[in-house]
């Protein structure tokens, strides 16, 4: 017993110094960056590394103290990150995530992106029809606080202010309550997807329908395209990011009822790494959509204008997600 603490103090006097070394290095490394090593000391690392090593080694094989040993473990785990791990920026990780990261994740998420757009599309004109033959449907459909009065019985005169308030009006708390709602369908959608994705498919139809017995209000008091106008500067964005989380959603659903040739998990993990690529991306469009909501719907009273900066965001969105990917592809 005596010769074994004998044995484990000399073990510790002669390689201590290289310990410490490769632990000074190591911590330097973790808390700023390679450029805080000198030449001297990128050199010495790999060296410090590998006797480290060995003195695990030796220590396992001659069961030194657990305490010691531990120690070492850590160490050359710590060692090891920083030698051979990936050394990536925020920076640069960020540049990833919008440049190949979200585009990649968003074209892998097509077809449901493509279903959710259908079906909002579908709703909408299912309600549209439904409240313009019996409008008695609109109240079976819109919540009375999301209506906040734009319902069929208001008249021309109050339907067109909402529509060109300044934004200390009504239509300012509409339009934060729009918004929030639309950013819960979107939360929503994408949580909820694990569930076969059924209460995904029912959200994305349902903002469908909000959206297609409202235009119907202003469309039957001859208001319909400057209400699209008014939806539109920030709505192409919006809609967009709410289908983009459906998508995502209804991914991990899939992938959970038909994983394939996979096992349930595995289908389900390569599932949730695609959709919450997406999905942080959703987030930023719905913030994206806030700043258009916010300011320039509420400065911007032009129609055209209104329209045209919609039409150009969805352009927008679009080209970024499939065509200037493919580009980068074709230059690879």
């Amino acid at each position: 017993m005596s010769g074994a603490l004998v044995n484990a103090t000399r073990f510790r006097v002669e390689h201590s110094a290289d310990w410490e070394k490769l632990d000074s290095l190591v911590e330097r490394l973790e808390k700023k960056s390679l450029r805080a090593l000198s030449d001297d000391d990128m050199l010495e690392l790999p060296r410090l590394y590998r006797t480290t090593l060995s003195s695990l080694a030796m220590a396992r094989d001659t069961s030194l103290d657990r305490a010691l040993l531990s120690y070492l473990e850590q160490l050359s785990t710590r060692a090891y990150f920083q030698i051979y791990g990936v050394q990536t920026s925020p920076w640069r990780q960020v540049t990833h995530f919008f440049a190949v990261g979200w585009p990649a994740a968003i074209r892998a998420l097509w077809r449901e992106l493509a279903f959710c757009a259908a079906l909002t599309i579908a709703a909408g004109i299912a309600a549209f029809f439904l409240v313009r033959g019996d409008p008695e449907w609109f109240y079976g459909i819109i919540p009375a606080g999301l209506a906040q009065g734009r319902d069929p019985s208001a008249s021309v005169g109050a339907l067109r202010a909402t529509l060109y308030d300044g934004g200390d009006g009504p239509l300012a708390l509409f339009a934060t309550f729009l918004f929030t709602h639309n950013a819960q369908i979107a939360i929503f959608s994408f949580a909820l997807g694990f569930a076969l994705a059924v209460p995904t498919i029912l959200l994305i139809g349902y903002n469908g329908l909000m959206l297609g017995a409202i235009f119907a209000v202003f469309e039957a008091k001859g208001l319909g395209p400057n209400f699209a106008a008014w939806l539109m500067i920030h709505g192409t964005t919006e809609l967009l990011a709410i289908c983009v989380a459906g998508a995502a959603g209804m991914k991990i659903g899939m992938a959970l009822a038909f994983p394939g040739a996979l096992t349930r998990m595995d289908a389900t993990i390569a599932a949730g790494r695609v959709a919450a690529t997406a999905m942080l991306g959703a987030v930023v469009m719905l913030a994206v959509a806030g700043l258009l909501e916010g300011i320039g719907r509420q400065t911007i009273n032009d129609d055209w204008l209104r329209a045209l900066i919609g039409g150009v965001a969805l352009a927008g969105w679009l080209i970024y997600f499939f065509w200037s990917a493919r580009r980068r592809r074709g230059a690879e």
